[in-house]
């Protein structure tokens, strides 16, 4: 089954088990861009709608309310679908975040400024940003800064083109937090890590082999596989200029962390990173972060705690890009239902993952204490 759907003007097929898969993910942006509804209730609700999602196969899609009603089926008394000032409320961001991108001229807009185009304060706006994208407006223009810096500097454009046409008012201003934000200074980011070192080394482990990799400041990728071939092209792809080279007894104690970790003899690991992310998906791998070992949340819990319930599957690919699993324990996020989702380091290592730790939880926390 393939819906039509419209989006500024231009017609979009749109497979029905895509739109299955979003309406599970809760995302409050789809409102207003298809309507569910469920054939045994003959209720038609928004993608974000809070109810208890139905079974698959009671499940149809339309592209907008007047189709659902044509169809036979009613509004939801829960989410009011044919309430507009939702919908305004998102095409309010989204207008906020074009301002904020593209500025005025050659001075970028205040928030006061953009509040008074769009005719809301700016504290009411601020809170709009953090309710619909959970980051503020100054996190989000500055990720969508240091994006459009990168972009220029992968093209090949020099650093003083690259960061003035990116937004920046200075180099000082971008060499204060290049460190933090690229991992390196941004002349070394545009010659695709050359001069960077990056050490690894790759141990035997319980799951196969373990790759732990860093530079002078911290952690930079941790991979679990099945060869010692296939973990280090998968290093090489990341920075193809560094400079990168095996095991020189620096990174011993790190992986002897995690290699404890993994037999289940350690439950915390204490280790510096030097990992690049958007402010979204430092604020997931921080919820990660605090899940206590042996226990699991859901993707939806994961979302909920950090002010963004309708952002799952955002949570979801936060998860997947994270570059230090074990670290940062992205493994202990499950299903709602129970069943286990993706891993990048392979579905069954994140089972023997989670049984173990449960198994091992109690006397380690005993041991702790």
């Amino acid at each position: 089954m393939t819906l039509r759907l419209v989006e500024s003007k231009a017609e979009i097929k749109v497979d029905a088990d895509e739109l299955w898969e979003a309406a599970l993910s809760r995302d409050s942006t789809l409102d207003g861009v298809f309507i569910v509804a469920v054939r045994s209730t003959g209720i038609y609700c928004r993608p974000s709608c809070s109810a208890r999602k139905p079974k698959r196969e009671n499940v149809m899609f339309f592209p907008d309310c007047d189709s659902a009603e044509d169809a036979g089926f009613r509004a939801c008394k829960r989410c009011h679908p044919r309430d507009k000032s939702r919908d305004q409320t998102a095409q309010l961001v989204q207008k906020a975040c074009r301002y904020l991108e593209d500025g005025d001229g050659e001075e970028p807009l205040t928030l006061p400024q953009i509040g008074r185009r769009l005719g809301v304060s700016a504290d009411a706006l601020a809170r709009l940003f953090r309710r619909t994208l959970g980051v503020t407006p100054r996190e989000y223009a500055e990720a969508r800064r240091l994006q459009r810096l990168k972009e220029g500097l992968r093209d090949g454009a020099s650093v003083t083109d690259a960061l003035y046409d990116a937004g920046y008012s200075s180099s000082s201003r971008l060499y204060e937090n290049a460190g933090e934000q690229l991992g390196m200074t941004p002349a070394t980011y545009r010659k695709g890590g050359r001069g960077m070192k990056v050490r690894y080394d790759i141990r035997p482990c319980t799951l196969g082999r373990l790759l732990v990799a860093g530079t002078d400041r911290g952690v930079c990728c941790v991979q679990l596989g099945d060869s010692d071939s296939q973990l280090g092209v998968s290093l090489r792809g990341e920075f193809p200029e560094a400079l990168i080279e095996r095991y020189d007894g620096s990174l011993s104690g790190w992986a002897d962390q995690m290699l404890d970790h993994l037999r289940g003899v350690r439950a915390r690991l204490d280790v510096p990173l030097d990992v690049q992310g958007t402010a979204f998906q430092f604020r997931v791998w921080r919820a990660l972060s605090q899940i206590a070992y042996g226990a699991t949340r859901s993707y939806s819990d994961v979302a909920r705690a950090i002010g963004r319930p309708s952002a799952v599957r955002a949570v979801a690919r936060a998860c997947a890009t994270n570059p230090v699993p074990l670290v940062i324990p992205c493994h202990r996020v499950v299903r709602a239902n129970g069943e286990l989702g993706g891993y990048g380091q392979g579905i069954e290592r994140k089972r023997k993952l989670l049984e173990q730790e449960k198994a091992t939880a109690p006397a380690l926390t005993e041991k702790a204490g």
